[in-house]
């Protein structure tokens, strides 16, 4: 995966961005009286920054009240192409964060799952890819801390 250029953002832009990251439901009316523009501005503004990719508009769940009972990170070490095996391990629909990194693992790697049986059946998948030399799992027990709302810079 490229990475993206860094997009210019003004300062109406960047409060925009957190004004969603407050309340991603939050009105365009709403957003404008924050922001000193109309609703009809701000729905341009956003739209733009929707086709850019400067931001996605998405629901977070909770993936153990739909089902899903287990969450983890497994760190995986590599040998060969990293950006070819990090896009085979994104390619997997049950894994949902893939970072390359420096460290003692090349790749991290974030899934959830229904069950044990269908971990053991994608680290199993995982471990298959051309590439992947050994995995290292860190299995969650409890979520204490999730946010997206750093800011902008």
């Amino acid at each position: 995966m490229e990475r993206a250029p860094r997009v210019q953002l003004d300062e109406t832009a960047k409060q925009i961005i957190e004004q969603l990251q407050q309340d991603g439901r939050r009105s365009y009316a709403a957003i404008g009286k924050a922001v000193g523009l109309s609703e009809a501005a701000v729905r341009q503004r956003v739209q733009k920054l929707l086709d850019t990719g400067v931001m996605q508009i998405v629901g977070v769940t909770d993936p153990l009240m739909l089902g899903f009972h287990r969450q983890m990170m497994i760190g995986v070490r590599c040998e060969g192409d990293l950006e070819k095996t990090a896009d085979e391990l994104a390619a997997l629909d049950e894994i949902d964060y893939v970072v390359i990194t420096a460290g003692s693992f090349d790749i991290l790697l974030e899934l959830v799952c229904e069950d044990d049986e269908r971990l053991l059946e994608l680290l199993g998948r995982i471990r298959d890819i051309p590439g992947v030399v050994s995995t290292e799992s860190f299995v969650y027990l409890k979520l204490r801390k999730q946010t997206y709302s750093w800011g902008t810079r």
